[in-house]
């Protein structure tokens, strides 16, 4: 995300609720405050690509015009993300990718980093047992093995129809030859610049010659980056995660006393997951496993919202809110508590699933009175920033892609791999480095997500893909941070429950709660003065209202419907989406 039209979600250190109901008065006002975009989707015949870059989009819709399916589509936007958002479109960072086959298949593909094999439970502490401020965000230290050229590549090999380097052509294009620099993307560039200039390889890809910060408009281009992509295209995973590339990245490791080894690079593999699945009023929502707990939390949510007419309550009402918030409270408590890698730690999945346990989590809910969380225990589970970015793709095939990928924190640690141009990611901190100790989200965990060599950090990105007889109907996901989850579930029972087009689903005000901090973060429209004075009654005493120009989320999505599909990029944030305008016939 970038500066600005982000910067509420970069320091919300809370959670985003479900989905809020308002008069229609508040609606109005929200739009207009927001100075939102019309309430209007893409249209398209032939397939739909969103993505929070216009370059990018513009990408996987060419991609998509020239025939290729919609992972060849994906795996180009996810490159070119890397060169055109460079906030959180990345080479050295991770991602988690939800795919809906047209034969009715569903696979995922977790890129999520792992830890080096250098690393320890307490890297991150002094002798005393302190956190040291800033060493596992702002160092080498704080990077990760990366996992996302692995994993795209690894994706378009067993899922796409397209050659290589014809996906990856648009991406080295653009770095090589360069773009006209977004203004979004150059207040980013600006506000970073002292850090960006601390780093010779971050000073020479995101400063001018003489060290002052790009404007909106110069001509920018990243020839180190586009050597790189090139030796992917040629290569393979050889051109990353071996040779030059590896060397270079080794090199930076030594110059930063970083973890990250030859060895470490050579035995990276993302991992290909059996999808969580569950049911919603008559739908099949899909989404990731551990190490990501959106999948999770979304349809233990829905289990125990499922008991309750929604659309029959006024939408913004207290009631409806309260229930939401006791959801999420309840299901951010177990995250707490018994999410990790499953590769490392045993997760009750099939326990947290049933239906018959999401009865049991919520049999105390009182509609009248909120549950303080001090009194809300894990029952049957740290966090990425809101610097994350969503892709979603649909084709005319049946194909769809929900794909979320991040550094962490924006431009994740600010450290650009001398002479490879691509950015370390400081995902390390999204380990628990202290059990019971925040994030700089301020999501709390335990030892399930401790540090270990070769662990995958627990996440919250949430991709999510739901179906109607088989076809993928909505395809969805959403960077920020710890509200991921709660926003990609509000788009959800927004189309669901409430039966809004795609366009109004991702425009809706939001609210968001996480457990702890216990309190209620709410978009500067989602609640009227009734409402907020009703939840006070009820036991809700705190509610922090965004100023003007912050939100929550940026879900880009689709819908298909009545042989149509409805592109939305999120208001909130640059976002495009496009359909393919010539269609060539595939080879």
């Amino acid at each position: 995300m970038a500066a600005g039209r982000f910067a509420g979600l970069r320091n919300l250190t809370f959670l985003c609720l479900p989905a809020l109901y308002l008069p229609a008065l508040y609606l109005a006002a929200f739009a207009l405050a927001a100075q939102a975009t019309p309430h209007r989707a893409v249209e398209s015949r032939h397939g739909i690509v969103v993505s929070s870059s216009e370059l990018a989009t513009g990408v996987g819709a060419k991609i998509l015009g020239k025939g290729g399916n919609a992972i060849d589509a994906a795996v180009a936007t996810g490159f070119a993300l890397a060169v055109t958002y460079p906030t959180a479109g990345n080479l050295g960072g991770g991602g988690f990718m939800v795919i809906h086959l047209a034969d009715g298949t569903v696979v995922t593909n977790d890129h999520r980093e792992t830890a080096p094999a250098g690393a320890t439970q307490d890297m991150f502490l002094d002798d005393d047992g302190a956190l040291i401020d800033g060493l596992s965000t702002r160092s080498h230290l704080a990077a990760g093995v990366p996992g996302t050229v692995d994993g795209l590549l690894s994706v378009l090999a067993r899922h796409g129809s397209l050659p290589r380097d014809v996906v990856l052509a648009p991406a080295i294009r653009l770095a090589q030859e360069g773009f006209a620099l977004p203004a979004d993307v150059a207040r980013d560039l600006a506000r970073f610049a002292d850090r960006f200039a601390a780093h010779p390889g971050s000073r020479q890809t995101f400063l001018r010659a003489d060290g002052s910060p790009h404007e909106a408009g110069d001509h920018f281009r990243q020839p180190a980056l586009a050597a790189t992509l090139v030796r992917i295209a040629e290569q393979g995973r050889d051109g990353f995660y071996a040779g030059e590339t590896a060397d270079l990245l080794v090199a930076e490791m030594a110059r930063g006393r970083g973890l990250i080894s030859e060895q470490d690079l050579a035995a990276y593999r993302s991992v290909w997951r059996e999808p969580v699945a569950g049911r919603y009023r008559g739908h099949d929502v899909y989404g990731m496993g551990p190490p990501s707990s959106g999948g999770i939390l979304i349809q233990q949510m829905l289990n125990m919202l499922e008991p309750f007419d929604l659309n029959a309550k006024e939408y913004g009402s207290a009631a409806a809110v309260h229930l939401m918030v006791e959801v999420a409270r309840r299901a951010y408590a177990d995250r707490a508590m018994h999410l990790g890698d499953a590769d490392f730690v045993e997760v009750p999945l099939v326990r947290l699933l049933d239906p018959a346990y999401a009865r049991q989590r919520f049999a105390d809910f009182n509609p009248e009175r909120a549950t303080a969380s001090a009194a809300v225990g894990a029952g049957y589970w740290p966090e990425e920033s809101a610097d994350t970015t969503h892709v979603s793709v649909m084709d005319a095939s049946g194909n769809a892609v929900s794909y979320t990928t991040t550094l962490n924190l924006a431009y994740g640690s600010k450290i650009v791999v001398e002479g490879a141009g691509f950015l370390l990611n400081n995902e390390m901190d999204d380990f628990s480095i202290k059990p019971g100790v925040p994030n700089a989200y301020g999501l709390i965990g335990g030892s399930a997500n401790a540090i270990e060599p070769g662990k995958r950090m627990l996440s919250s990105m949430s991709p999510t893909i739901v179906s109607q007889d088989g076809r993928p109907w909505l395809v969805t996901g959403s960077p920020g941070g710890s509200t991921i989850i709660t926003v990609t579930l509000q788009v959800l029972l927004n189309s669901i429950d409430h039966h809004m087009g795609v366009a109004d689903a991702v425009a809706r005000p939001r609210i968001h709660h996480q457990w702890w901090p216990d309190r209620i973060v709410h978009e500067r429209w989602a609640l009227s003065p009734d409402t907020i004075a009703l939840l006070r009654e009820r036991g809700h005493p705190s509610l922090l209202r965004l100023p003007p120009g912050r939100g929550i989320g940026d879900a880009n999505s689709i819908v298909w419907r009545d042989e149509l599909f409805y592109g939305k990029a999120d208001p909130r944030g640059p976002g495009v989406a496009a359909g393919p305008t010539v269609i060539e016939p595939s080879n």
